[in-house]
């Protein structure tokens, strides 16, 4: 366990944990897998690829279920965005991160459950479908994501994507690229 979660990521990821809601008739049911066991399950699942039903109980991680419920709530809970936005704010304080240009790309996939964020894919018969839009540093390193419906074009998440409060750590709430998204979104409502 200590391999999938090293004691830097455990002491970046503990704090932003949401407190367990407690029974009110007491204990019911097998006691709750640890926060880290959980987080060594899912990075093991997200590494390897195996679905979560295939996760080894070797590991000490509880059941793949268990894995993927703690990863639901703590998806709901923000714990995700939350660190991402510390992992950012460390690199920027070791300088690691490099704004002198970025990269915006974009990937359309299958929805097949369809969901909020799901239109038809121009790409695969009009077929249900969402868009990654992706912005990274210099170095490759992402910035920001957002997610749309497949037939979202590329050009309307250009100003979203630079124009964020999750810009660059340690700086104002608008990003560094924000000069980019206004005249981004001017020349791209204009044509």
């Amino acid at each position: 366990m200590e391999r999938l979660v090293s004691d830097e990521l455990w002491e970046l990821v503990q704090p932003l944990i949401p407190r367990p809601v407690r029974v009110r008739r007491g204990r019911t049911g097998r006691p709750r897998v640890p926060d880290r066991a959980a987080l060594a399950g899912i990075v093991f699942v997200l590494k390897t690829g195996i679905s979560w039903n295939e996760l080894p109980q070797e590991l000490g991680c509880g059941s793949g279920v268990t894995c993927w419920r703690r990863l639901r709530e703590w998806q709901q809970a923000g714990l995700w965005q939350q660190l991402h936005r510390v992992v950012l704010d460390r690199l920027a304080q070791q300088d690691l991160l490099d704004w002198s240009r970025a990269a915006v790309d974009s990937v359309s996939v299958r929805a097949k459950r369809r969901g909020e964020a799901t239109g038809p894919s121009p790409t695969d018969r009009g077929k249900a479908g969402s868009k990654y839009h992706v912005l990274c540093d210099r170095n490759g390193l992402p910035l920001h994501a957002l997610i749309t419906g497949a037939n979202t074009h590329d050009s309307r998440m250009l100003a979203p994507l630079l124009d964020t409060s999750n810009g660059p750590p340690n700086q104002s709430s608008r990003s560094a690229c924000s000069g980019w998204a206004g005249s981004a979104s001017t020349a791209w409502n204009s044509s």
